[in-house]
């Protein structure tokens, strides 16, 4: 059985980052998916995929790896860059500017 060890993403319809401190195990697929032959959708006997372990620390998911004999990866997650740029919706409506602000 193989998972993966990763931060918890952050939602994309949220700004806020509550539970990205969290540490998540998830299993990889054991099986390959199949086409239903009547409804066309996608399915699996697989039922591990569905499974989701949150941590507080990367060491707690890797010790429940360990005691529960899963061969886990760790997968670091690289640093985000701010996305703060330089000006903003502010500076449309401050006095120092070149050009008056126009619709």
């Amino acid at each position: 059985m193989r998972a993966r060890i990763t931060r918890m993403p952050r939602n994309n319809t949220q700004i806020g980052s509550a539970t990205t401190a969290d540490w998540v195990l998830d299993f990889e697929p054991g099986q390959d998916r199949f086409l239903d032959p009547l409804m066309g959708w996608t399915g699996s006997r697989d039922t591990q995929t569905q499974v989701r372990l949150t941590f507080d620390s990367k060491e707690a998911a890797q010790a429940y790896a360990l005691r529960h004999g899963i061969d886990a990866v760790v997968i670091d997650d690289h640093p985000r860059r701010p996305n703060i740029r330089p000006g903003g919706y502010g500076e449309n409506f401050s006095t120092a500017r070149r050009m008056p602000w126009t619709h």
